[in-house]
Formats: C-alpha cells, sequence, structure tokens
C-alpha cells in the first residue's frame, strides 16, 4: 500500500547471489543488506489496513492489549475518586471484564456480552466507576470494527440503554453522568465503523489492483502462445518445404548415378546438384529473414513477407502447372503471405505423399471480393491424412489469420489430392 523508501546506492554493488532468477544489491563485503524499516506513521497505517479478523498471531497480541487494558484498569480504580473502592467482588467482576478481551477478535459478540455482564453489577454496586471504562470502549471498537454498520447501531442503543438504565439506578447524578460520557460510546462505534469502511476500500483497491495484474499477465501469456504459434507455423512453412525438395532432388542424383554408371549423365548430375544448392540458398536466405523479425524490437515490426510475385519461382522447383490471375490492383501483403505459405505447403504435401510422376496443378485467381487458391495432384503414393501432421493444420491457422477458410482432403472425380482456400481481400482477425 505504501511505497517503500529506495535503498542508498552508496557503498553497494548490483550482483547476482543466489541462484538465476535471483538478484540482491550487495554490500562491499558481499553480504546482504537489511532493508530499511518503514517509518512509524506507516506502520501504524499499514496495521490500521489489515483486516483484524485475518491478522496472524492476533491471540497473542490481544493478551499484551487485555494485560495493559487490566494494569490501566487497576491503576483507574486506585486513583480515580467517583465511587467506592472495588471489594473483593468488584475486583473479580472488574477482572471479568478484562479478562474476555484476549478473545476480543475470535469471537467479538461474545467478548462483548461477557464484559457487558461483568459491568453491569460492576457499576450496579458503585464501584469506581471510571476503572472498567476502557474495556467496555475496546469491546464496542472490536465489535463496530467486525461488525456491519446496522448490527453495530443496534449493538450501540443496546449498550447504552443499559449503561443509563444500572446508572440511573444507583442514582440519578450517576445517571447524569452517564448520559454526558454517553458521547463516548457513540465516538468509539463511529471510529470503529470508519476503521472497518477504510479497510474495505483498501481491499476493493488492491483487489483491482490484483485483478488488473492477472489479466496483464494471462494477455502477456496469450500472446507468447500465439507467438510461439507463428513462429512454428513459419519455420514449419519454410524447412519442410525447402527439406521436401532437397530429399527430392538428392534422390534424382542418386538415382543417376546408380541406373548406368558406365554412362554417367553428368549433366544431369550438375543439374541436380545445382538445384539442391539453390534450394539451400533459399531455405538460408528466408531462414534469416526469419530470425532478423525475431530479434527485431518492437511488438509490431512483422518484417518482409512472401509474396504472389515469388510463386511462379517457387511452383517451378516443385516441377508444378501455374495459372496466375490476380488483378493490377494492389492486395494486401496479409493475403498474399497466407496464400503463399498455403501454395507452398501444398506443395509440399503433394511431393512428399504424391509418388514419382506426381502432377501438380495450382491455381490461383482473384475474384471480386476474395482471392480463391487451388492447389491439386494425382498422385497414387502414400496417402495424406488430415489432421495426421501439422501441414494442414498450419495452412488453416493461415486462412483463418485473415478471415478466410481453407479445406483439404482427398479429390472426388479421381485420384489424388486437394487443397482449395477462400482469402478474402479485406481480411479480419478470426476469433479462436
Amino acid at each position: 500500500m505504501f511505497p517503500t523508501p529506495p535503498l542508498p546506492v552508496t557503498g553497494q554493488i548490483p550482483r547476482s547471489r543466489g541462484g538465476v532468477g535471483k538478484t540482491h544489491l550487495l554490500d562491499q563485503d558481499g553480504s546482504v543488506p537489511h532493508p530499511p524499516r518503514p517509518r512509524l506513521g506507516e506502520r501504524v497505517l499499514n496495521t490500521v489496513s489489515r483486516d483484524p479478523l485475518t491478522v496472524p498471531d492476533r491471540t497473542r497480541n490481544d493478551a499484551f492489549i487485555a494485560a495493559a487494558i487490566g494494569v490501566l484498569s487497576l491503576a483507574l480504580a486506585l486513583l480515580v475518586d467517583d465511587g467506592r473502592r472495588p471489594d473483593a467482588l468488584g475486583w473479580a467482576l472488574l477482572a471479568g471484564s478484562v479478562v474476555p478481551l484476549v478473545w476480543r477478535r475470535s469471537h467479538p459478540g461474545l467478548v462483548l456480552a461477557a464484559v457487558l455482564l461483568c459491568v453491569g453489577p460492576y457499576h450496579a454496586l458503585d464501584n469506581t466507576h471510571a476503572a472498567p471504562v476502557p474495556a467496555s470502549l475496546v469491546a464496542l471498537y472490536t465489535v463496530a470494527v467486525t461488525g456491519r454498520p446496522l448490527y453495530t447501531f443496534f449493538v450501540g442503543c443496546l449498550v447504552i440503554g443499559i449503561s443509563l438504565s444500572v446508572m440511573f439506578n444507583v442514582g440519578t447524578h450517576e445517571g447524569l453522568e452517564a448520559l454526558r460520557t454517553s458521547g463516548w460510546i457513540l465516538a468509539v462505534l463511529v471510529l470503529g465503523v470508519d476503521v472497518r469502511t477504510y479497510r474495505h476500500y483498501i481491499a476493493s483497491v488492491v483487489g483491482r489492483a490484483e485483478r488488473a495484474e492477472r489479466t496483464r499477465e494471462e494477455e502477456a501469456a496469450r500472446r507468447v502462445a500465439e507467438e510461439r504459434l507463428r513462429i512454428a507455423r513459419d519455420l514449419h512453412d519454410l524447412l519442410a518445404h525447402s527439406i521436401t525438395l532437397i530429399g527430392v532432388q538428392t534422390s534424382v542424383a542418386s538415382h543417376v548415378l546408380s541406373v548406368d554408371p558406365d554412362r554417367l549423365d553428368r549433366a544431369a548430375v550438375a543439374k541436380a546438384l545445382d538445384d539442391i544448392a539453390e534450394t539451400c540458398r533459399t531455405a538460408r536466405g528466408e531462414l534469416r529473414t526469419t530470425l532478423e523479425v525475431l530479434r527485431t524490437d518492437g511488438p509490431d515490426c512483422d518484417g518482409p513477407l512472401p509474396d504472389l510475385a515469388a510463386l511462379p519461382d517457387l511452383v517451378r522447383t516443385a516441377g508444378a502447372e501455374l495459372t496466375l490471375r490476380t488483378g493490377e490492383s494492389a492486395m494486401p501483403p496479409a493475403v498474399e503471405a497466407a496464400a503463399y505459405r498455403i501454395v507452398q505447403e501444398s506443395l509440399t504435401n503433394a511431393v512428399r505423399h504424391g509418388g514419382a510422376g506426381v502432377r501438380i496443378a495450382v491455381t490461383v485467381v482473384r475474384d471480386e471480393d476474395a482471392l480463391r487458391v487451388e492447389v491439386t495432384d494425382d498422385g497414387t503414393g502414400e496417402p495424406l491424412v488430415p489432421g495426421s501432421g501439422f501441414g494442414i493444420l498450419g495452412m488453416r491457422e493461415r486462412a483463418r489469420s485473415v478471415g478466410g477458410t481453407l479445406s483439404a482432403g482427398p479429390r472426388d472425380e479421381a485420384a489424388g489430392f486437394e487443397v482449395a482456400a477462400i482469402l478474402p481481400l479485406q481480411p479480419t482477425e478470426a476469433t479462436a
């Protein structure tokens, strides 16, 4: 609640101690300095702000308070002359009004009732009337600071009524004096209600601060999860495609070398190796770009995005046929990047699962309000099961990220696989 003064920096060196995640300011001799104690005013306000029902060691503290009130009551009984000095019964009743205060915060209502049961006969016997006042006021304050205001109001009326009845039975002078001093009872009750209201206000402020902190932590965790998903998706799109092409080109080179070693087709081998080198350079460049984006400070730095201008080279490396009609006007970069990545992943799956001699057709056509992407193949190799990996899931996430839809599955009219996506040209962030 109250700020702690900063640690003095003179003669201190920031050094790590206690393992990872624990850093202390150390003195010159390497010891951890003790933080300065709060000032007296801060300690008092912190004590007032705490809920009396949740304070640790409250019974022990109340025992000390009861002992202090007992000493004060003894002094008032011996020194104040507003009644006769208590006899044995009077001392017993006075002690009975003080001892229950040990449990005043645990059972405030019962303690007040016990105090009143002892104070009433004590006053009725015309003992020193000032002696039990401290215990009575503390019991009343405890009820006011722990109970509801309406309950405190009824308790105050009851206590004042009982006090006036007892004191007027003792004598008119005593009754009028009790009426005059009943303002202290009202003052104590008002003070207790005010302190209770203040504590509730502090608790509500702290609760709002804790809820706001939890909200910030949850938002930060959500952003971290989204960023991890984006990084995983980018790396998958980049590396899966490049590694698949390298594998295919390596198989071509191996096939050329092993089919007829005596009549080696050096040109075919050289072309396959050149394709492998070109794929590695392209993958290295895209990987460097991705890492540079990840190292860039600022939440809004997305870095360069792949676009449809690079699509012909991508399709050519996979040996596919391309139909590309996007018009002259510019499209949103996010839509172009999503289309590029969907085609890239579809080509990767077709090359990996379509078998030897697979034929692939890529169609990217722009309508009035959407970009339609379709990738089909006639592969007869290992069937691709939707949901068996991260490729189709990543494509669906790409489409959803711009408010689009994607379907993937075996072709109905012929063998092979088909991926079809519709990407709106005015992308909207899809809901989870």
